[in-house]
C-alpha cells in the first residue's frame, strides 16, 4: 500500500470564474487516480490545502509527524513546487533512512483543472518511483527524479533540475 499525502499546491488549484482568482476546492487525486488507470493500491489522506509560498514551519511539521506515524513504508507527497526543496528538506532532516520510508514528493506546474497540466504525468511517475526507488526522500518531477538535497527548481525555465 502507498499513502498519498495531499498538501494542496498548483495540483489542486481550480480556476475561480467570478474573481478570476485560482482557489482551491477539493483534491482531484482521486479523479486522477481513475483516469490514469491506477491499479496500484494506495490511500489518500488531505492533510491541507495551500499554496506552498503560504506553508508554515508548523504546516512542514505536520508534514513530518504524518509521514513518521504512517504505517506505510513507501509514501507520495502531492506539493506546490515553490517550496517543495524546503520541505524535502525537512523531512530528510527529521527521517532518518533507516526509517526504510521512501518519499516522494511531486507536484504540477500547471493546474490539473486546466487540462493541460503536467499533473497527470507527474503523479503516474511519481507512484512509480515510490515503488522502485530505496529509502530516502525525493523529489519527482517531469519523468524525472531527484535525491532532495540535490534538487533546484529553475523559476526561469519552470523544471526542476539537478542542483
Amino acid at each position: 500500500m502507498i499513502r498519498i499525502f495531499v498538501t494542496g499546491g498548483t495540483f489542486d488549484k481550480e480556476y475561480n470564474e467570478l474573481t478570476g482568482a485560482l482557489a482551491f476546492k477539493d483534491t482531484h487525486l482521486p479523479e486522477m487516480l481513475r483516469l490514469g488507470r491506477c491499479r496500484v493500491d494506495v490511500s489518500v489522506r488531505t492533510l491541507m490545502m495551500i499554496d506552498s509560498l503560504e506553508m508554515t514551519a508548523a504546516d512542514r511539521a505536520l508534514i513530518v509527524e504524518q509521514c513518521r506515524q504512517a504505517a506505510e513504508s513507501r509514501l507520495l507527497i502531492t506539493h506546490g513546487t515553490d517550496t517543495m526543496v524546503e520541505t524535502a528538506s525537512a523531512l530528510a532532516a527529521a527521517l532518518h533512512p533507516a526509517s526504510g520510508k521512501t518519499i516522494v514528493l511531486t507536484g504540477a506546474m500547471i493546474p490539473y483543472a486546466f487540462g493541460s497540466s503536467d499533473g497527470l504525468f507527474n503523479l503516474g511517475s511519481a507512484l512509480s518511483f515510490v515503488q522502485a526507488l530505496p529509502p530516502g526522500v525525493y523529489i519527482a518531477m517531469n519523468g524525472r527524479y531527484f535525491e532532495w538535497n540535490r534538487v533546484r527548481k529553475n523559476k526561469e525555465t519552470g523544471v526542476f533540475e539537478s542542483s
